[in-house]
């Protein structure tokens, strides 16, 4: 039965308890229910309703800030211009395409107008996903319609109607730096402007590396525009390696007169003792240029290593870097390796940056029979040989020419000469032919050996050079072998000390716990006697206790039992009467002590 107290159900007449708890005996009104649940459907709709109007807000309007009033002000919210990068994920594997990780392609210009149509051929070719490569360029110091084609060209990729060949983010720079030194063979590579001509160029380099590196770039590879052969795959060829600097062996093709082909890039090096002891003669500010006779450090130098038959993976560790064709892992430069503007070590650009980046312990190789080839530029003295075959060649057609007016014209004059006449004509045209034969052959003979000369003082150079290479490369590992040797016995020695001092140390400690359990085996026997006698003593004094007990307890019931007669034979005696006088004194003093043993 439903209590009868007010406060035992809900407001609207229905109990707390069972719904068989209801009395039969009260009205129990059932409107208010329904109309509840009216009301609950209708906020559960205004609710809906209205988290479906934010949402539809917020999508028409996805950057529109929120206020959230008093919890949160709206600078608090505004952070779509905020970009989070995770640098771990942007450290470089060794198949990046895999994991699609991003290249930042580098390309220094100036005055690169004829040579861009060649580089774009190449861009077209390169088979790691152009989606995961940006181009950065910088146009600097140029006369002629660099920027023009550049843009043109570019256009023309992105908007290429196949899907695989847009790249990623472009980036065009333009910036001057006072450049001075034509772009000719004889000024670019003459001796004179090469310290100056490095400095610039590393400024170069690093206003563009700084303008276009990102967070999300893994790699940088540097690429010059005037690379005529190189193999389609090379991203991937070097990224393989996973390290992080590396090179590929860079040669140039030449015109069978001058040979057919010669190393080019003579900046990638070892460091040799020579070149060492060459930097501490020279001033603060030198800067070292390899390949310049002034500057002899008989370096090995990975071009003059190449093997057209060699393994093209096999790797050789290298001080000096070249710029023709670089892959760097990103991190290198976020670490702080740059190309210095300065004299680094007596070294600038891209030789200062390998010796910069071997200083902070970076892997850089280099690889002597992976070849690429560098566009052929003559300089003045092949273009005077050329002029002067030219010339010859002219000479002698027009010597053949008029040859063949003179025949033709003594063959009209003398066409009714006698047979003599004939065969002396025919003799006098075969000793002339035979004559300009010999001339021509005589001719032949001399370039031929002039070439062959030539052919053989360079492979003798050559091979004095690889001779001397060898032979810094023998003593080099003989003195590795021998430091690595020195260092195996010295780690041998200080392994085994180690090992004996570790011995003393837990023969000692041993010693230190076996000792320690003993002192605790006496203190823990000691207690325990001590527990014993303790608890002996206690038991001894709980037994004189119960002694001393049970002796008062005896004496008590003997005093007891001894009193119990006395009063009982007292009660039995019959008073005896006062005698007058009180009796005699000793009879009275023996009842008061025998009264008070009693």
């Amino acid at each position: 039965m439903m209590p009868r107290h007010h406060n035992s159900g809900f407001a609207n007449g229905y109990p707390r308890g069972n719904t068989f708890d209801i009395s039969p005996h009260r009205f129990q009104p059932r409107t208010s229910a329904p109309v509840n649940r009216r009301q609950r459907k209708l906020l559960v709709r205004l609710g809906a309703a209205a988290f479906a109007f934010i949402l539809l807000c917020l999508w028409i309007w996805p950057h529109r800030p929120v206020s959230l009033g008093i919890l949160s002000s709206p600078s608090d919210l505004e952070l779509e211009t905020v970009r989070y990068y995770d640098l771990t994920n942007v450290q470089g594997t060794a198949r990046g395409w895999e994991r699609e990780e991003r290249i930042l392609l580098c390309v220094p210009l100036r005055d690169a107008e004829p040579h861009l149509a060649m580089f774009f051929s190449h861009l077209r070719n390169f088979t790691y996903p152009h989606h995961l490569i940006d181009l950065a360029f910088l146009v600097s110091d140029s006369k002629d319609r660099t920027l023009e084609v550049l843009s043109d060209s570019l256009k023309l990729i992105q908007a290429d109607q196949d899907p695989k060949q847009p790249y990623g983010e472009i980036s065009i720079i333009e910036k001057d730096f006072g450049q001075k030194v034509n772009q000719d063979v004889e000024s670019r590579h003459g001796f004179a402007a090469q310290a100056s001509r490095r400095k610039l160029m590393a400024q170069a380099r690093n206003w563009l590396l700084s303008a276009a590196l990102r967070p999300y770039h893994s790699w940088v590879y540097w690429r010059d525009v005037d690379v005529e052969t190189a193999p389609f795959t090379i991203l991937e060829d070097l990224m393989r390696h996973n390290k992080d600097v590396i090179v590929p062996n860079v040669w140039r093709p030449l015109p069978d007169w001058l040979g057919g082909e010669q190393p080019y890039d003579l900046n990638s090096w070892q460091e040799s003792e020579t070149a060492l002891a060459l930097a501490d003669t020279l001033d603060e500010d030198a800067v070292i240029v390899e390949g310049y006779a002034e500057y002899a450090t008989w370096r090995p130098h990975l071009a003059y290593l190449r093997d057209p038959y060699g393994d093209p993976d096999m790797e050789m560790e290298i001080d000096g870097v070249g710029g023709v064709s670089i892959l760097a892992r990103a991190k290198v430069f976020r670490t702080g390796v740059h190309f210095p503007a300065f004299s680094f070590l007596k070294h600038a650009e891209t030789e200062g940056f390998g010796k910069m980046a071997r200083r902070m312990q970076y892997s850089v190789v280099g690889l002597p029979h992976y070849v690429i080839w560098h566009l052929y530029e003559p300089s003045v003295d092949d273009i005077r040989h050329m002029e002067e075959m030219e010339q010859e060649r002219i000479a002698h057609e027009k010597e053949e020419s008029e040859k063949k007016a003179k025949e033709q014209k003594i063959k009209e004059a003398f066409q009714d000469a006698n047979y003599q006449w004939e065969m002396d004509k025919n003799g006098m045209q075969e000793q002339q032919k035979k004559q300009t034969q010999q001339k021509t052959q005589q001719k032949e003979q001399k370039e031929q050996k002039e070439q062959k000369e030539q052919k053989e003082q360079k492979e003798q150079k050559e091979q004095k050079e690889q001779k001397e290479q060898k032979e810094q490369k023998e003593q080099k590992e003989q003195k590795e072998q021998k430091e690595q040797k020195e260092q195996k016995e010295q780690k041998e020695q200080k392994e085994q000390k180690e090992q004996k001092e570790q011995k003393e140390q837990k023969e000692q400690k041993e010693q230190k716990e076996q000792k320690e359990q003993k002192e605790q085996k006496e203190q823990k026997e000691q207690k325990e006697q001590k527990e014993q006698k303790e608890q002996k003593e206690q038991k001894e004094q709980k037994e004189q206790k119960e002694q001393k007990e049970q002796k008062e307890q005896k004496e008590q019931k003997e005093q007891k039992e001894q009193k119990e007669p006395k009063e009982q034979k007292e009660q039995k005696e019959p008073k005896q009467p006062k005698q007058p006088g009180g009796g005699s004194p000793a009879l009275q003093q023996g009842a008061v002590a025998g009264k008070a043993a009693s």
